[in-house]
């Protein structure tokens, strides 16, 4: 086998598409019954611009990157995407100044003129979304929306057609570099041991437990991951906005407003540091969103929001931390000939990972 990758998400689709579009013999090992189960599935389904991040980051760079792409890649593929555009608010007079770092990253990574952020007063954002109270506004005109699971889909069709292969129930429990090629172990029904040049590690939530069992990989190069929990709530009603809705972020997070394909409008994620997996979303925090979602929508009616669904996002700071970067450390990092490491890959993971498949192949 010339490449194995581990994890059957949309970053580990993407990258095992561009491996065996390459011309390489791939195959994608995957713990759970089906592709995309975990943070793939769990988010706001946002294409992102590229702004909240730091420029240099690879968040963004691959962020840009990604969204370029990704685009063109739901035009050829059928995949239903919209660009709906996304209105960035400052509910308080000390936000303003954020705005106004978006536009400076947006003009160092040279949006073009139909990406450029478009700065907008209370009274035309009314204009165009009536429901929502800011002091100042910022229209994101790159920004939309993907259906997240047909995505997935093309990718695991085209990885398929150009020969790779996806085996489901197939936990990787370790790896050993052999005489220069790596043995890799997996568990399940049938227990398997596979031969392969390159190895790549994009398990997301399961990438520190995978990067330990890699011998002789130094352990200590594992970073600490903070699992955090967002819950989504759903609104009980037709959807007021057209469009995103993000409030200017605060500690690396804000309870945004989105819809889906379908015009349904949910509302999260929140921030709930966790110990475990666990889906369950607990009626009791919508009292909380209530009052963050009000600064920006003062109409939302009580009794509106119903429990819809979580996701975990595999953090590499901590509560109250600067936001850590992506990890993803190729040979050169970490010494281990055909092994390529990613860790902390969550938002803008999705919007990215065609840009992620490209520079993972570069390392």
């Amino acid at each position: 086998m010339d490449t194995i990758v581990v994890g059957a998400g949309v970053v580990g689709l993407a990258i095992a598409r561009a491996e065996a579009l390459a011309g390489r013999a791939v195959l994608v090992l995957e713990a759970e019954r089906r592709f995309g189960l975990g943070t793939s599935s769990r988010n706001s389904e946002v294409i992102h611009a590229g702004i909240f991040q730091p420029t240099e980051s690879l968040r963004s760079r691959l962020c840009v990157a990604g969204r370029r792409a990704l685009y063109r890649y739901c035009a050829e593929r059928g995949i239903p995407h919209r660009r709906t555009g996304k209105l960035l608010v400052a509910t308080v007079e000390e936000d303003r100044a954020t705005l106004g770092t978006y536009v400076a990253r947006a003009r160092a990574h040279g949006f073009a003129a139909d990406e450029a952020l478009v700065a907008l007063t209370p009274e035309q954002v009314r204009a165009i979304e009536p429901e929502v109270r800011c002091v100042a506004g910022l229209l994101s005109p790159a920004t939309g929306i993907v259906d997240a699971r047909r995505l997935m889909a093309a990718l695991v069709a085209d990885l398929e057609a150009a020969g790779g292969v996806v085996a489901y129930g197939a936990p990787v429990l370790g790896a050993v570099v052999d005489g220069g090629a790596l043995r890799v172990t997996t568990a399940g029904s049938t227990p398997t041991e596979v031969r392969c040049e390159r190895l790549i590690n994009a398990a997301g939530l399961g990438a520190p437990e995978v990067a330990r069992g890699i011998v002789p990989y130094d352990a200590a190069r594992v970073p600490r991951q903070h699992l955090t929990k967002g819950s989504y709530f759903t609104f009980a009603g037709r959807s007021p906005f057209g469009r995103p809705i993000y409030p200017v972020y605060r500690d690396g997070l804000s309870i945004h407003a989105t819809i889906d394909l379908g015009g349904r409008l949910k509302l999260g994620p929140d921030a709930e540091p966790v110990d475990a997996l666990d889906y369950t979303v607990d009626p009791r925090r919508a009292d909380a969103f209530y009052g963050a979602v009000r600064r920006y929508w003062p109409h939302l009616p009580d009794g509106s929001l119903q429990p819809g669904y979580a996701g975990i996002r595999p953090r590499l700071h901590a509560p109250g931390e600067a936001v850590r970067d992506f990890v993803i450390e190729g040979p050169r990092a970490h010494g281990v000939a055909g092994l390529v490491q990613l860790f902390g890959i969550e938002s803008p993971g999705l919007t990215a990972c065609l840009a992620i498949a490209g520079y993972v192949r570069t390392l």
